[in-house]
Parts: structure tokens; C-alpha cells; sequence
């Protein structure tokens, strides 16, 4: 079993903690090296001045000019090193000969270490090893009055009363480092933490391949995807949901808002109103768009919006030209019940001996049908524009509507494709047929399709209720229907048909007091 991974947060928080140890460590240590510089450096000036002050003094000279010099300098210099705190103060001759020193043993032996500066008249500092140890010396001339050299004077203290002193300051660094440290510290697990909260303590690992595996995911689905935040920005919108809502690759839309991108009037209405919607049928250019859209929580806390569409542009076609062909096999079937009520009737009639009733009723059933083929099918040389055509006259027969085809009907050639040409035919009749639906008889339907000037023009009239004034805006807008419910799509379907083809609508009365919808579409103009 794989070991368990680091978070980013634990991650992060280790290496804010090692980098900060070690920057208080440097600190630390710096701050040391520049104390025992420091301390060095104090050291120097002590101990120059001490023995230019005891090279200066009366006594010092008095005493070199006498023949026992060292009865006289050496509790003088012990005198002083006990009250400057030094280590050692040394009066010699210019040949090193030592009258002073804190072992008495070492008097009158030779002095150890450099003083030719000071023979020359300079005196100076130096850090040297002697009979005590390693020191900061300094070695200072002493001079008659006739400014003759006629002594020497060493005062040193060594290394290590330096490093003790150091040493004794050590805890006020501490203190100064420790609380340091710890408010770093401190920091780095505050931030870690809130780090974690926020990356919901997954590891860089984990992020990655969430992150690959969902962009994959969302760019690879067959579904429009379009994420809003709480203030209605766009968040995230996937490569399908940008070709559903004919948005360009690089278009700017990420974190811009709803209200400012060119986006579909029934998208935008929808996104802009945050309600829930369950595969509501929505119009983006020429595509039927079904849009799932619902509100997103965490925890508890909203995060915003998220929109899916599929596209079911060619499902709706197909599901047209499905109720067309259900419509048509619906009105044959009750067509063939009838033939077969009628057929009963001749055969009892001819046995009854009444063959001339018999003829008449056959052909005169006969006559009819053949004549409204014949009408049809010679008006329309569209064939599954006739088709339709003859499959809404028998729907209308079934529901007791008498569908019109009107004499001067003609379409020899058909200048729009199939497609939009039965789209906007077939929901003009099927919205008809619903308009004079539960309305007294006579019930009528009356069409025409031709070419008049130069433009195709489509005109179904009905004798339903009419469409009211108020509601003529409304007629070609996705969601308006003849229907007292629903959320008909038709003919906001043949309004993106006139759109495509640079067409117009018309809305008025018809002669029998229903609506009169024409469609007029300039011939050979494509889009």
C-alpha cells in the first residue's frame, strides 16, 4: 500500500518552517559573528588605551630609569589590569625583558610575540599566541623626556574572556530568536491551514490529475457546459457549449458578465434569471436546445450556477416528420376502418339488389379522394411537400376539419430546402388545426403555397377564435402556442427559417374570421 501523500498545505507549511528555521538560524549566527567582531573590535580600543595610558604615566617612566625597575612596575601594572579587567599588563625593555606580568614566575624572561612597530615609535593592536594563550594585544612605546624609547608597554586580553562575555550575551539572543521563530512559525500554520481549507487537503498529485482528467473531461463531452458565479460572471464554459451558443474559440467571455456577452436571447434570459429549468427546449440561431440549469452548493454555501444544453436541433426534425408520418398512419388507419364500414355497405347493397345505390356511394367516395390527390400532387411537384400536404388532409378529415388546398396553389420547384420548406409549412397547419380544435363546425383550414413576385410565399388562414391583438408580438416567440398550455416551439422554428432566408411574417384576420399567418421568403436568397 502506497504511502500516504502530502497535502499542498502540509507541504507548504514543512517548507515555510525549514526555510524560516534556517533564515533565524542565519540571523542568529550573524548576529554572533558581528557581536564577536564587535567584541573584538571593544577589545582593540581597550586595551590601546589602557597601555597608552600606562605608557604615559610618571611612574612608568621613573621607575625604567631606576636600576630595579620591576619592584616598581609590577604592582603598579597589577593594580591596573585588576581595575581595567584586562588579562595582562607587561612592562619590558626595548630587548623584551619582561618587569611586569600576572605570573610572577615569567619576570624578567623575554617578552613573546611582535613590538617592532612599536620600537619604530607606532604603536598598534594585533591578536597574537602568547605565554596566557591567544590574545588582543596592544604594544605602546614609552618615551624620556628626551623622546627616547626607553620602555615598552603590552596590555592584552585573551581570546577566551572575549568568547565568555559572548557567551553571556547568548541569552539575550536566544530571546530574541526564539520569539521570532515561534511568530514565524505561527504565521506558516495559520497560512497552511487556510491553504487546506481552500484545496480541501489534496495533494499537488491529486490536483493535477483532478484538474487533467476534468478539463479532459469537460472539453471532450458532447454537452454544452456554462458555469455562473453567485455574482452572474461566467466561471467556466466548455468547447461545446461555446459552439451550441456560437460563441468564437477565443472569444473573452471567462469572468465577464452574463449581461455582457452576445449570447442568444433565450440563454441569456435564462442565465440571467438563476431559476431552475428541467430540459426546457430553448432557440440558440438556427438550433433547438434542450437546457438543464440549477443552482450549485457546497457544504451548505452557494457557488453558483450551472447550465448544460444538448443540442436536439435534428431530433426535433425527426421528430416532426415522426408526427407527420404518425399523423398520416393514424388518419389511414381510420380511413381504412371507414373503406371497410363503406365496403359493407355496397356489398349489403348489391345484395339487397340495389347495385345502382351500390355504384353511386363507391364512386362518389372514390371521386373525392382521387380529386384531392390530383389536386395536390398537381399543384405541388414538391413530393414530400405533398406528401405532407396529403398527410394533414387526412389528419384534418380524422379530426373533422376540412384542410383547403387553394385553387391557385402551385410550386413547381421549391427554392428553399426540403427541410425548412416542410418546417414551415407542417407548423402552420398543425398550429391551425389546433386553433379550430373544440371550435362549432364548419371547421376550416385553408393553405397556400406558391411563388408570387419574385418570393415564396406560405399562407395558412384558419376559422378558429383569431389570434388577439396583445399576443401578435408574442406569435413567433419561443414558447408561444395555439395551445392554452405548453411551450410550443414551431413557429419560433419558422421564425429562424425567416431569419436565415431574410423573409417576413405576417399576423392578420383571415375571411373566416380565424388567424392568417404568411410567411413571404425571397427566392434564391440563401443563408
Amino acid at each position: 500500500m502506497a504511502g500516504r501523500q502530502w497535502s499542498i498545505a502540509g507541504q507548504l507549511f514543512a517548507l515555510q518552517a525549514v526555510v524560516v528555521t534556517l533564515l533565524v538560524l542565519a540571523g542568529a549566527a550573524g548576529a554572533a559573528w558581528l557581536a564577536r567582531s564587535d567584541a573584538r573590535q571593544a577589545a582593540q580600543e581597550e586595551v590601546l588605551a589602557v597601555a597608552q595610558t600606562v605608557a604615559r604615566s610618571p611612574d612608568v617612566r621613573a621607575a625604567l630609569a631606576t636600576g630595579d625597575p620591576a619592584s616598581t612596575l609590577q604592582p603598579y601594572a597589577e593594580s591596573t589590569r585588576q581595575a581595567t579587567g584586562t588579562d595582562f599588563v607587561v612592562v619590558m625593555a626595548p630587548d623584551r625583558t619582561r618587569f611586569s606580568h600576572p605570573t610572577r614566575e615569567l619576570i624578567g624572561q623575554p617578552f613573546v610575540g611582535e613590538i617592532e612597530p612599536a620600537l619604530a615609535g607606532q604603536p598598534f593592536t594585533i591578536t597574537n599566541v602568547g605565554t596566557l594563550g591567544e590574545s588582543v594585544r596592544a604594544v605602546v612605546p614609552v618615551y624620556d623626556d628626551q623622546r627616547r624609547i626607553v620602555g615598552l608597554v603590552s596590555v592584552g586580553i585573551t581570546t577566551s574572556a572575549i568568547n565568555r562575555k559572548l557567551l553571556g550575551q547568548l541569552p539575550v539572543l536566544l530571546g530574541v530568536a526564539a520569539p521570532a521563530l515561534a511568530l514565524a512559525a505561527t504565521g506558516s500554520w495559520l497560512l497552511s491551514r487556510r491553504l487546506r481549507r481552500q484545496t480541501h487537503g489534496l495533494g499537488p498529485a491529486q490536483m493535477t490529475r483532478m484538474y487533467e482528467y476534468y478539463d479532459a473531461v469537460l472539453h471532450s463531452v458532447r454537452e454544452g457546459l456554462v458555469v455562473l458565479t453567485t455574482d452572474r460572471r461566467v466561471a467556466l464554459i466548455n468547447d461545446e457549449g461555446r459552439r451550441l451558443l456560437g460563441l468564437d474559440a477565443d472569444a473573452p467571455v471567462i469572468d465577464q458578465p452574463v449581461a455582457g456577452i452576445d449570447l442568444p436571447p433565450a440563454v441569456a434570459e435564462l442565465l440571467g434569471s438563476g431559476r431552475d429549468a428541467l430540459d426546457e427546449p430553448v432557440l440558440a440561431g438556427d438550433r433547438v436546445l434542450v437546457a438543464n440549469q440549477r443552482i450549485t452548493r457546497f457544504e451548505g454555501a452557494e457557488l453558483g450556477t450551472v447550465l448544460t444544453l444538448r443540442d436536439q436541433t435534428e431530433l426535433r426534425t425527426l421528430a416532426s416528420e415522426l408526427d407527420s408520418v404518425r399523423a398520416l398512419t393514424e388518419a389511414l388507419q381510420a380511413q381504412t376502418h371507414e373503406s371497410a364500414n363503406r365496403l359493407h355497405t355496397v356489398l349489403t347493397l348489391v345484395e339487397l339488389g340495389r347495385a345502382d345505390e351500390a355504384v353511386r356511394l363507391g364512386t362518389r367516395d372514390l371521386a373525392l379522394a382521387q380529386q384531392l390527390t390530383d389536386r395536390v400532387v398537381g399543384a405541388v411537384t414538391e413530393p414530400a411537400l405533398a406528401a405532407l400536404l396529403l398527410g394533414k388532409s387526412a389528419q384534418a378529415s380524422e379530426r373533422g376539419v376540412d384542410l383547403v388546398i387553394e385553387p391557385d396553389c402551385r410550386l413547381d420547384d421549391s427554392p428553399l430546402p426540403t427541410n425548412d420548406l416542410l418546417t414551415v409549412v407542417g407548423n402552420l397547419v398543425d398550429n391551425a388545426l389546433e386553433a379550430v380544435a373544440g371550435t362549432p363546425a364548419p371547421r376550416r383550414v385553408r393553405v397556400f403555397v406558391g411563388a408570387v413576385d419574385d418570393e415564396l410565399v406560405v399562407r395558412v388562414a384558419d376559422s378558429g377564435p383569431g389570434l388577439a391583438p396583445d399576443r401578435v408580438a408574442d406569435a413567433f416567440r419561443r414558447g408561444w402556442s395555439t395551445k392554452s398550455t405548453g411551450r410550443g416551439l414551431g413557429l419560433a422554428l419558422i421564425g429562424q427559417v425567416i431569419h436565415r432566408h431574410g423573409g417576413r411574417s405576417e399576423v392578420g384576420r383571415s375571411d373566416d374570421g380565424g388567424s392568417l399567418f404568411t410567411v413571404r421568403l425571397p427566392i434564391g436568397v440563401r443563408r
